[in-house]
Order: structure tokens, then sequence, then C-alpha cells
């Protein structure tokens, strides 16, 4: 039987961390070994992590990356790796290294660079222009490398076209809500259109702003889901193709005999003979679809596991208040740390209710973690004192709201400086568009677990993962900062229902004022929301970084000028 099995290599790696990354590769090189595979497949830019940004302008990263790839190359002898490295050459590419008998066979190099999200290709990377297939005892395959899979003439089309039976995608693909099950629908038209075997492996893990989902995938040459990966986990696919199902299938609807137009890429034989298989590795299963909220919460673990984990946090300390994003944040942090690396700080004030007291304790002796009390009152009384006289006449405005804000945000930042807890902020992305946040107050702090997650959306995850944890009465009180007598979020902003679905049109849409109102909604509400998101630019550029999970977040996705006169 002409069949040969491959290893998906689907693991998490560390920017920079070139030795923990080279380590982890030799691990799961010999795991694959056990599992007698024969083609070993790493993600893309697998060695140095995915993005190194600006590292890769540093000769003595690259150096670096270089000695790592040459100890690899001796522990590869008779099987192939397939590994993505930045490669220097005549300019730098973002490459793939083909490795067997301890030498390097070939480098491809990514044709197509993504500009655009949070890619930022071009700045870094030459495209490249060479394609190649190769031969190993019989089979044709091809190697190519995220992008490259997305567009449906090169590299894929002339690799099958000329003979490769099955293509290999090394990717870094980012996650947001609905992505993966359109990648899936691109992924299984390619195969079927080109009539290959398409072994798609995908990064896992949290690089600051943005999570790998991993959820790797092999797909038959119908088109047909054989295997998927772990979702948001790391994990090890080893699966046997059977090559004669590619000859069946273009027998029978020989779709790409026509499409040898271009120049013949290079076809390389490598030097090595297909060992019989002992056994066959069953096929795991087919894709499992997640809800929306499985897939935030997931993410939003990830995201901050990592983030706390490769920066080398203690812990995490969160400002408690009763609210629905803090307990989500105390929930999430739990679910991704454990309870012993948690903080809740509850710093009450005059304004902060029995319930708001009552629903903090409940969620802290719910996720068994520790509780730490501070009382702003007297603090905000000597602000208060020190300032009478300059504010002699004056009526009381969101300038003494944004003082007891800004004491809770020094109090936790001082905690975080004594005992190495990351503060993890609880803002939500409907109060980040509209800036319904206290510049050096709420939104101090170095991570923001929620700030690409709208208002809506965080009840829907809450509730998702709280199996009880969260009191029932957080989710049915009206939001409030309480920071005055009987305030609620919509004393100053549309229901929570309306500004989302306004933002979303406007943030992920790209739809003006006259746009928005067409959609059906109230034109002060529309001009009053824009007028707001506008006037936050400032404050956005000021805060944290946070976990991106739509297909616009605040973050790289969002570049606006500060000083703006265009009305929308």
């Amino acid at each position: 039987m002409r069949s040969i099995r491959i290893a998906l290599c689907q693991i998490n790696p560390t920017v920079g961390d070139i030795e923990g990354n080279t380590e982890k590769i030799f691990s799961f090189i010999e795991k694959a070994k056990a599992k007698d595979a024969q083609i070993v497949v790493f993600p893309e830019l697998a060695l140095t992590g995915y993005t190194p940004e600006d590292l890769l302008f540093y000769p003595s990263f690259i150096n670096k990356t270089q000695e790592s790839l040459n100890e690899i190359v001796k522990r590869v002898k008779d099987f192939i790796v397939i590994l993505g490295i930045p490669v220097k050459k005549e300019d730098l590419f973002n490459g793939a290294v083909l490795l067997c008998q301890e030498k390097i066979i070939d480098f491809y190099y990514k044709i197509y660079l993504p500009n655009y999200s949070v890619f930022d290709e071009m700045r870094y990377f030459k495209s490249g222009k060479k394609l190649s297939i190769y031969e190993y005892d019989g089979i044709l395959f091809g190697v190519n490398i995220c992008e490259d899979i997305f567009h449906p003439s090169l590299p894929s089309l002339i690799q099958a076209a000329y003979g490769a039976e099955l293509i290999v995608n090394i990717s870094a693909s980012p996650f947001y809500v609905g992505k993966y099950e359109k990648k899936l629908r691109m992924l299984q038209t390619r195969a079927y259109d080109l009539g290959v075997y398409i072994v798609y492996l995908n990064m896992v893990g949290g690089q600051d702003e943005i999570v790998f989902d991993g959820r790797s995938v092999v797909i038959s040459p119908n088109g047909e889901i054989l295997t998927t990966g772990k979702a948001f986990e790391e994990d090890l696919i080893v699966v046997t193709l059977d090559m004669e199902d590619v000859t069946r299938v273009r027998m029978r609807e020989p779709k790409i005999r026509w499409e040898e137009v271009f120049e013949q890429p290079e076809i390389i034989k490598i030097p090595l003979k297909r060992k019989d298989l002992t056994h066959k590795e069953e096929f795991a299963g087919s894709f499992i679809k997640l809800s929306e909220e499985e897939e935030i919460f997931k993410a939003l673990v990830t995201g901050l596991k990592d983030y706390v984990k490769k920066n080398g946090f203690s812990g995490v300390c969160i400002g408690l208040s009763g609210g629905i994003d803090s307990s989500t944040v105390a929930l999430i942090a739990v679910e991704a740390l454990g309870k012993d690396k948690v903080k809740g700080v509850f710093m009450p004030s005059r304004y902060t209710s029995k319930e708001s007291r009552q629903d903090v304790y409940k969620l802290v002796e719910n996720l068994e973690i520790e509780l730490i009390e501070i009382s702003i009152d007297e603090i905000f009384e000597e602000y208060l004192k020190r300032l009478s006289d300059i504010f002699k006449g004056l009526p009381e405005d969101t300038t003494e709201e944004n003082i007891q804000s800004r004491i809770r945000g020094n109090l936790l930042m001082a905690l975080s400086n004594k005992f190495g807890w990351l503060v993890v902020t609880t803002g939500n992305k409907s109060e980040m568009s509209v800036g319904y946040a206290t510049l050096y107050g709420d939104m101090a702090g170095g991570f923001g677990v929620l700030k690409d997650v709208y208002k809506t959306q965080v009840y829907k995850v809450a509730r998702y993962a709280s199996y009880g944890r969260i009191p029932e009465r957080v989710f049915i009180k009206p939001p409030s900062a309480e920071l005055k007598p009987n305030q609620t979020d919509q004393d100053t902003l549309p229901p929570y229902e309306v500004l989302d679905e306004i933002l979303k049109l406007h943030i992920e849409k790209c739809m003006g004022e006259e746009e928005i109102v067409e959609q059906g909604f109230d034109k002060e509400t529309v001009r009053k929301v824009l007028r707001m998101v506008k006037k936050a630019e400032f404050k956005r550029r000021q805060s944290p970084p946070g976990i991106k999970i739509s297909s616009v977040s605040l973050g790289k996705d969002w570049r606006f000028p500060i000083t703006n006169k265009f009305g929308g």
C-alpha cells in the first residue's frame, strides 16, 4: 500500500525562548518517532514563536536560531521533519525547512505575506518565489505556509497540478470567533478542488494580545475532515494516509489536469525509503463545533494563562466589585491559573451596596480564593479635604467619581509591586469603546482579559462557565460603577443590547453614522455613541494589552489618530 504516516506537532512555543522551544521540538520528535511517524511537522515559526516582531532585526537573534537549527538537524535521521523558522539568505524569509538524514534538504519561503489585522509580515520578510515538490519514495508532496493555502492559485494549485498528492501547510493562525468554521470550509474546498490530502497544522497558545487555537486538521481528497487536533491545547496528531485515494479521486474527477500552464516546480528527491508501517493509526474523529461562549471562554483562559506563565508572574490580583465583569474575570483566572494564584481585592466605599458586598464574599467563597478588603473611604475623604479649597463653590461631578476609581487603581498597583502579582483589569469592549472607564483608575493594570469582549458577550460567557459559582444576583442586577448614589451604567450609556450592536457595526463593519441609522437605530443615540468612541481614543492608547477574540479588536486591529476631525 502506498501509505504515509504523518505526525502533526501542535505545540505552544514562547516567543524568543529559542532554547526552550528547541527542547519542546526535541520532545515532540521523540513522541512522533515512538508512533513510527515518517514525516514530523511543526508550525510556522515554531522555533522562534510567532511573531518575534522586531527581534527579527537583531543579527544575534537570527544567529541563535541558526545554532538551534544545527542542533535539531543532528537529531533527524531516518525520517523527515518540516519546521517553521526565519531564514536569512540574501534577505530574511518566513521559511519552512525540510530535514532528513542529518541534512537540510530544502527551504520553502512563504509567498503570501499577510499585512492586515495583527499581521505585519511585510515589515520583516521578503516574499518567496520558488516552488518545489518533494518526492519521498514515490510519493509527491508540497509544503507551504499559512496564508499561502488561502489563495486558490499559487502555490497549492501549481504543486498539485505537477503531481503533489499531499499539501502540508504549517500555520500560526490567530483565533477570533467564527474564523475556524470559515477556515475549515476553505480547506475542504481546496482539498476537493485539487484532489489532494491537506494536512493543516496550526500553532496553539497565547502571545500577548493574540491566541492560537490549534485545531489542526487533516482533510481527504474528497474534502472530508478525517481528524482534528484539540482546541486551545497542545496535541500530537498522528495519521496514516492511503495515497491511492488521491489516484482514485483524480481519475474520476480530473479537475486539475489542464492546469499545467506554469513553469514546472523543481522536484527534489528525498534520499529515504519508507519503512513498512507496523500498525495503522486510527483517525481521532471529525470536527466538533464549539459554541461561541465556549470558544471565547477557552480563548480567554489560554490567553491569560500564557501571559502570566510566559512573563513570569507569581499570580494575579483582581479588583472585585460584585459586578459581572470582575466576577467573570475572577472565574477565568481561577480556570487559567488555579485558585492559589488568584487574589481578589475588595475596596468598598460609602457608595458600595450591601448586595455588592454579599456578592463579592459569595463569589470568593465559591471560587475558594483569598480576599483582601481595603476600604477607600478614609483615603477618599482625605482627597476631598485636600481639594476642598480649590474646588470651593463647584458642584460634584465625574471628578469625584474618578478619584475613587484612581484610589482603587493605586491600591491594586501597590499590591502588584509588593507581591509581584499581575493586576488584571476588568473593563470590557463596550466600555473601552466609548471611554466608560477611568484612566489610571479601573484601567490601571497589566492585562485586560475582557478588552475585546462586549458586555452582552460577557454575560453569555459567564453564564456558560459559571456552574453556580457566580452568584445569581450578579446576572440580574443593573450594572453600576457605584461611584455615586443610585448610579447605573444606563445613566450614561444606551442599553448594552443597543450599544453593542451599534459598536459592532461601527468597529467591525466600518459603518458611519448614516449607515448605522439605516439599520434601524435612533439617530441621536448613534451620534452620541460614535462621538464617545472618537473622544476615547486617547484612553485606549494607554490601556493595557488584552486578548483578541473578534475580527477587529481594540489593539493592533484598531489604528485611529487621536487628533481627528472627521465626523464619520
